[in-house]
């Protein structure tokens, strides 16, 4: 049976002798992630990892990982090559070695924190009564990106299936990474500071292509949702992320309509428990 928490030593290879061996940061119900290095020390990449299911037919297994390594590196791809910031896709393995160790992916590694991360920062500091100045107009232009963000992949045809403010991340500016402020961003005094940088969309393993008004507003409910439940003291700066989004591409006004019918929807299986 395989190991439920792999480490390094039970990735297929090549990475069963990687130094440094690869460090696992998160794990899920189908996928490991790992920080690692492409080619070079100097160049690190996350790797995601699909282990097979013993409770799965082998042959079944194979198909389904397979399948769903290439639909994300596919949907990596069309949102890079169309202007979407994501992670780009460096190197993969669908296949497997042959021996039923799952498949996996290398990807771009991004610097600096999740969304979630960065407005956790401002609400630990209101809590602690530190007030951190011009924080609420910062927090609109972060609120502005997102929207442009997630305007931009849905007008060229994706959505993500998992919008959470964890699934973004906020990539600082080359002046804040070159003073090695990324990693303890923290410690930043001002809310420039802390809400700088680009907004970059990542884990798109449930990910898919769709024109559909429909699950593009899904897309939108489910991220509305995030704000309500994780971020309360920025629900309403969700509005703006909701503005820029319907003027960031020609059928947006049309998604926005059909999130109010989602909306509703919601509100009554709340109801009904």
């Amino acid at each position: 049976m395989n190991d439920p928490n792999p480490n390094p030593a039970s990735l297929p290879p090549p990475f069963t002798h990687t130094e440094p061996p690869p460090v696992l940061l998160a794990q899920g119900a189908e996928a490991f992630l790992y920080h690692t290095y492409f080619l070079l020390p100097s160049r690190p990449c996350a790797l995601k990892y699909r282990p097979s299911k013993p409770y799965r037919h082998p042959t079944l297994d194979k198909r389904l990982t397979r399948h769903r390594i290439l639909s994300e590196a596919r949907t990596l791809v069309k949102c890079s090559r169309e202007g979407v910031s994501v992670p780009g896709v460096l190197a993969l393995d669908a296949e497997g070695d042959g021996s039923g160790g799952g498949g996996w992916m290398m990807m771009e590694w991004i610097e600096g924190k999740t969304v979630r991360e960065v407005l956790q920062v401002g609400a630990k500091r209101r809590k602690e009564g530190v007030l951190v100045e011009g924080w609420e107009n910062n927090v609109e232009g972060l609120m502005g990106k997102i929207g442009r963000a997630v305007g931009r992949m849905h007008e060229v045809g994706v959505v993500h299936g998992d919008l959470t403010t964890s699934n973004m991340m906020l990539r600082p500016g080359k002046t804040l990474q070159q003073n090695g402020e990324t990693t303890h961003g923290e410690h930043m005094e001002t809310a420039e500071e802390i809400l700088r940088g680009e907004v970059v969309l990542i884990d798109f393993g449930l990910a898919g292509q769709s024109l559909q008004d429909e699950d593009k507003a899904v897309d939108l409910y489910v991220l509305e949702r995030a704000f309500g439940s994780t971020h309360p003291e920025a629900e309403e700066g969700f509005q703006e992320v909701l503005k820029v989004y319907g003027e960031s591409y020609k059928g947006a006004k049309v998604v926005l309509k059909r999130l109010e019918e989602v909306r509703m929807r919601g509100r009554k299986r709340s109801m009904l428990g």
